[in-house]
């Protein structure tokens, strides 16, 4: 069997014939939230399912592209959907993606998602900066024979999300006049929502916000070396909270409504990344 670094390799060789350059950034859009990759210009696309080793992403609000282009002229390359756990990936398979920016030459990470809001000063439509996380998943991608030619051993978690990022990140939020607040977000594994009980414990470990993603592949940019800011969209509150019965479409559309924010926000953090950074 071919090793993951193999692997990288190959599938990062057939990216490049069809995608050239994609720059340094990169972004993961999480569900209902493909249309910000509609702000890209010149873009060019490939099917998850064309990349070799790319794990599938079955998910409604997933499209399962790679898309390379221009957000008000920086180069991005943005993944429209990822691979969950839930639906049967190992974690290794699904730090795959974010392994493979790194190996095309992506050095930061913004990484979106949709979730439930714990904190009860929350609301559907909210977005939240993810500040810290907790793994609530007794997996992780780096379980296994440590390949030292992509991260290290033992990666500090110290900062998971850069500071630096947040900073700049809040800065730009409050120029645009953008509602926003910063929490903790806690990685369950699904697919179902989380029950009252859960959402209780979860709670007391501190968490603001709660969803079925981002960990791993926070985990895995951190473990390659890459700089990580997540932005979350509140789409629903948690079990125990909401009044109503959880719906995916509903998550879908709470997102659709949030992602002009979401959208003008994220281009603007990108366009005022350093220079140094592409």
């Amino acid at each position: 069997m071919m090793a993951q670094f193999e692997q990288l390799c190959e599938a990062r060789d057939f990216v490049k014939s069809r995608l050239g350059d994609v720059g340094s950034i990169g972004l993961i859009l999480g569900s209902g939230l493909g249309d910000l990759s509609g702000r890209l210009a010149d873009s060019a696309s490939v099917s998850y399912d064309e990349v070799p080793h790319f794990p599938p992403s079955t998910v409604v609000g997933h499209s399962g592209r790679l898309v390379a282009g221009l957000m008000d002229g920086r180069r991005v390359l943005v993944m429209e959907g990822r691979p969950h756990y839930y639906e049967g990936h190992s974690m290794r398979q699904i730090a795959f993606p974010v392994y493979l920016m790194k190996f095309l030459g992506v050095r930061t990470l913004l990484i979106t998602n949709a979730c439930g809001g714990i904190n009860l000063d929350y609301s559907p439509g909210m977005l939240m900066i993810i500040d810290d996380f907790i793994n609530l998943v007794s997996d992780n991608p780096l379980i296994g024979i440590n390949d030292e030619r992509i991260g290290p051993r033992f990666p500090d978690m110290s900062e998971p999300y850069s500071l630096k990022l947040i900073s700049q990140a809040s800065r730009i939020a409050d120029d645009l006049g953008i509602h926003y607040t910063r929490g903790v977000y806690a990685g369950f594994q699904g697919p179902y929502y989380e029950t009252a009980a859960e959402i209780r414990a979860i709670a007391g470990m501190g968490a603001d916000a709660v969803g079925m993603s981002t960990v791993p592949e926070t985990i895995a940019a951190n473990h390659a070396g890459m700089e990580v800011f997540a932005l979350a969209c509140i789409t629903n509150m948690a079990t125990g909270i909401q009044t109503v019965k959880h719906s995916h479409q509903r998550v879908l559309d709470i997102a659709k409504e949030a992602s002009l924010d979401m959208g003008r926000w994220i281009a603007a953090l990108i366009e005022h990344l350093p220079e140094d950074r592409l």
